[in-house]
């Protein structure tokens, strides 16, 4: 029986996750392969999507052999590779869903959702997944994105530009920055996304995002995107401190 299966909507679907791993990368090179805490980078998410009860299946997503190697011995899935279309540094992510999508359903039959899980979110945790995947379904999105709250000094009210003689400037001169910080409304950015589950059907219609699109709030820490060596330093610093990745249970340690 899938594991998914008590709480699925229509027994005959399954959820799948996808997690998005090309061989190009800038910031670090083979990024999607680059160790932390002793096993690729890769490794971390697809632990955490083995991990969560309402996934039925994980593939990858690449144009690699070496990557689509690795995702195996991991335990997931990369039975396709990406058309170069799909893996260059400027493809959408809409095109790379799409084409899995594709495959997917072609062979693997219809799909409840698509779990798009990005491998840049080491510190995702597996039950954050799994309540999206229900926000998901208790509210009958097209989407639903992970997000996590911008800091109140990053508010519009806070935020500032620089004359060219230097003079500070306010980026929005009609906002209140004289609020205190517990009056300041609250904002949110998209986390990478390390989230993003998706209606098959919207998949096919070109967008991620829509009116219907809803948001799932995460922590900052959770939240944290390797982008640039930087970014790996500071995820690997809060693992070796005691901090835990992906499927494991535990808490991460505060900032």
């Amino acid at each position: 029986m899938p594991r998914g299966s008590p709480m699925r909507t229509n027994p005959a679907m399954s959820i799948t996750a996808l997690i998005p791993a090309r061989g190009g990368s800038k910031g670090i090179p083979r990024k999607n392969l680059v160790p932390l805490r002793g096993k690729p980078l890769l490794a971390h998410t697809i632990e955490c999507a083995l991990a969560v009860p309402l996934i039925d299946q994980v593939f990858v997503s690449t144009d690699d052999d070496e990557i689509a190697a690795c995702a195996e011995a991991c335990g997931a899935r990369a039975p396709f590779r990406r058309p170069a279309a799909c893996a260059s540094d400027d493809a959408p992510m809409i095109a790379v869903l799409q084409h899995a999508l594709g495959w997917i359903e072609a062979r693997e039959g219809a799909q409840e959702a698509i779990v798009l899980l990005q491998p840049t979110s080491p510190l995702r945790r597996a039950e954050s997944v799994g309540q999206a995947i229900r926000l998901f379904r208790e509210t009958h999105a097209d989407s639903v994105v992970s997000i996590v709250a911008v800091p109140h000094n990053c508010s519009p009210g806070s935020l500032l530009s620089l004359s060219a003689d230097g003079r500070v400037i306010p980026a929005f001169p009609n906002e209140n920055a004289t609020l205190r910080r517990q009056e300041k409304p609250r904002f949110f950015a998209r986390n990478g996304p390390a989230i993003l589950v998706l209606r098959p059907e919207f998949v096919k219609s070109g967008r991620l995002y829509s009116e219907n699109t809803h948001g799932f709030e995460m922590g900052k820490i959770e939240s944290l995107d390797i982008d640039d060596a930087e970014d790996l330093s500071m995820v690997e610093a809060l693992l070796t401190r005691g901090g835990t990745a992906g499927g494991e249970k535990g808490p991460l340690p505060p900032f």
